[in-house]
């Protein structure tokens, strides 16, 4: 199985290594005095939120590059979904990069390629940007493996626990490719719940 992955900005820590230096120590220095407790908060007061590291991307269009032919294909064909179509709403040449039947696992859109054109240009009513030479869309990574492109970005919303600030989250979007094509799409997307919730029946 070939696998080829453009990713920037990550480091990795090898935690065995970390184990073998620290067991392979001469001497084990005397244990520090414990800190002080932190103060329980009072009954009833929110939980601290967490200070979660920022995503951050940058607009790379080397990333969806390969030197395998075929992941540089679909790599290829990623790039123009996420630039032609995603960023510049251009639905109306999807037909070079996705099949008609284009399975889709987002529960807010249709299968098939019709589908997917009618919920961006009707449902989101995305504007459509004639000219469109390069991504602007910040990537956090690209990785191919088989059939499949997957690629990591990062989405910024609006904090509900802390008004006026934001925080920042990871988005994926994942295609299968035939022939050249998108021809499978999942992402984490959900059904957001009405501002009013609707009563259900009781289980029976």
């Amino acid at each position: 199985m070939k696998a080829r992955t453009s990713v920037f900005g990550l480091a990795v820590l090898s935690s065995a290594l970390l184990l073998a230096a620290c067991s392979s120590a001469p001497t084990t220095p005397a244990a520090a005095p414990a800190a002080p407790a932190a103060p329980a908060a009072p009954a009833g007061a929110a939980a601290p939120v967490p200070q979660s590291a920022p995503v951050r991307g940058r607009a790379d269009e080397s990333m969806f590059t390969d030197t395998d032919p075929v992941l540089h294909r679909n790599k290829q064909a990623t790039l123009h979904i996420m630039r032609e179509l995603l960023q510049c709403g251009q639905w109306d040449r999807s037909g070079e990069w996705l099949t008609d039947q284009y399975i889709q696992h987002n529960p807010n859109a249709n299968s098939g390629r019709e589908g997917v054109v009618y919920f961006f240009t009707q449902v989101l009513r995305v504007p459509r940007t004639a000219q469109c030479d390069r991504l602007t869309t910040e990537i956090v990574a690209v990785s191919a493996e088989d059939d499949l492109v997957t690629v990591i970005w990062p989405r910024n919303y609006a904090d509900p626990r802390r008004p006026g600030q934001c925080y920042s989250t990871t988005w994926f979007d994942t295609w299968r490719f035939v022939n050249g094509k998108a021809d499978e799409h999942w992402d984490p997307a959900t059904v957001s719940p009405p501002a009013t919730p609707t009563p259900c029946p009781p289980a029976r």
